[in-house]
């Protein structure tokens, strides 16, 4: 079986980006650029994978890990430059050798299966992916002789006029025989308009070796859509937007708007769930089956299991279980654990905290580092007040108890089953099973006491106006 090799070019700074950030670390739909093009290689099942950093590597290497092997390009000379740094790791090797750029994220595993196909249908020593462009500027031109086949491939800097009217382009993205491509490398020079080494380049030396470079035009010129600045940016942003949101309505998932759903690249999502407009989904999470998502929700690696309904809330590390509900305008935070048929209503807070089945905690309360049992109710305006400005501390519910509104559970506390707590009260010491715990001041009536304030003389004046 032929062994299949890949380079990843991420070298480049990306001046035009006017960033900070190294050009293929900007993120499409939760995943930078350079991550995307090498899942998409990997999918193809390569022997082995190598990226060629350069400006940003440590970064690079950091983003991308184990998955793959490196490259440095110290000084950027141009794209033969950085293929020939691979020669340590890959030079010698028989095979067929991928390249691909790290700044192209629409790449799809089964247009590089193509490729690979065609190369090797051909019995090429090289085989260039091309397109079709309406608009070519940038692009390297594909110029064929009369019988179709590929003569070479110009830069758009060093193209004649005619040259420059050639609509079919180089994605950049090739097949290459890996000992041949090494061999040929080592042949070419920087006699251009730009001083670099062109991999194109190689191509004109195979053809005077008489050797096959074959060419496969791909048929959505838009996957080859290279970005290298923030309109290109948001362009394949968009389109990479419209692809994972038809990849999930094709597999059993109602957005009620696409165009206004904006889910990231590693998130699922069950079968007839329902999501609503303005929705934000990101990162790693988890929706399970049955679920309705309700308009602008925001949610950030979380775990959403079945039938959970959730009102224009943000979830972010945070799980919920089956049947529980949350909403409008709450916000679960990291570590906030939900279990089943759990009720959190509006305009509630909940971080590293969890809250058992069937609890119901309606609105306008905080719950942070908590853990509360099975079926309490909390009523309005509670607060668990959890630091005590230097440190955390932990409070304890336990099941079928009764958090009267407004009142305040002073941590460390441990509250056991059965118990309750009268309305405006602030706990501070534990409360035993079956106990109910009243803490608040004395209710003292000052009679005539209304007569005396100034808003009594305020309202006569009112009354005669």
């Amino acid at each position: 079986m032929t062994a299949k090799y890949a380079v990843i070019l991420a070298a480049g700074q990306g001046t035009r980006m006017k960033s900070k950030l190294y050009k293929v670390l900007h993120r499409i739909c939760g995943k930078t650029m350079v991550e995307h093009v090498l899942t998409q290689v990997e999918k193809s099942k390569m022997d082995e994978i190598v990226t060629v950093v350069g400006h940003g590597a440590q970064k690079v290497e950091e983003t991308l890990g184990a998955r793959t092997e490196y490259a440095l390009q110290k000084e950027q000379l141009g794209t033969g430059h950085a293929v020939l740094q691979t020669e340590k790791l890959l030079g010698g090797k028989k095979g067929i050798t991928l390249i691909a750029c790290g700044d192209t994220p629409l790449f799809t595993t089964q247009t590089f299966n193509e490729l690979f196909e065609y190369h090797q249908q051909k019995g090429a020593v090289a085989t260039v992916l091309t397109a079709t462009a309406e608009n070519p500027f940038g692009y390297g031109r594909i110029v064929r002789n009369d019988l179709g086949i590929v003569e070479k491939i110009v830069e758009q800097k060093d193209a004649t006029k005619e040259e420059a009217a050639i609509k079919e382009i180089n994605t950049g993205v090739y097949c290459f025989d890996n000992e041949a491509l090494f061999d040929a490398l080592h042949k070419i020079n920087n006699d251009n308009v730009q001083g670099e080494y062109y991999l194109t380049d190689v191509m004109e030396i195979f053809k005077k070796q008489h050797e096959i470079v074959a060419a496969y035009k791909m048929k959505d010129f838009s996957e080859s859509m290279g970005v290298n600045d923030r309109v290109a940016l948001a362009a394949a942003t968009k389109l990479m937007r419209q692809r994972i949101n038809e990849k999930h309505m094709r597999a059993g998932v109602t957005l009620i708007d696409p165009e206004t759903t904006y889910i990231d690249a590693d998130v699922k999502i069950g079968v007839d769930t329902i999501v609503e407009p303005g929705v934000i989904l990101r990162g790693k999470t988890i929706i399970g089956d049955d679920c309705v998502i309700g308009a602008h929700s925001d949610i950030c690696d979380s775990v959403v299991h079945d039938r959970v309904s959730i009102t224009s809330s943000t979830l972010e590390d945070a799980e919920m279980q089956d049947e529980s509900n949350i909403g409008p305008y709450s916000h679960l935070r990291p570590a906030a654990k939900i279990g089943k048929k759990v009720h959190i209503g509006n305009f509630v807070e909940v971080k590293r905290a969890e809250i058992g089945e069937e609890t119901k905690v309606g609105h306008l309360t905080y719950v942070g580092d908590a853990t509360l049992g099975k079926d309490i109710n909390v009523g309005c305006g509670c607060v668990f007040v959890n630091y005590d400005g230097k440190n955390k501390h932990h409070t304890v519910v336990g099941d079928h108890s009764f958090i009267g509104s407004a009142s305040n559970m002073i941590a460390p506390l441990n509250i056991a089953d059965h118990a309750y707590i009268a309305a405006g009260s602030t706990i501070t010491n534990d409360v035993s099973a079956h106990d109910m715990a009243i803490a608040r001041g004395r209710q003292v009536n000052k009679k005539g006491y209304y007569d005396r304030y100034p808003c009594a003389e305020t309202a006569q004046k009112g009354k005669k106006n």
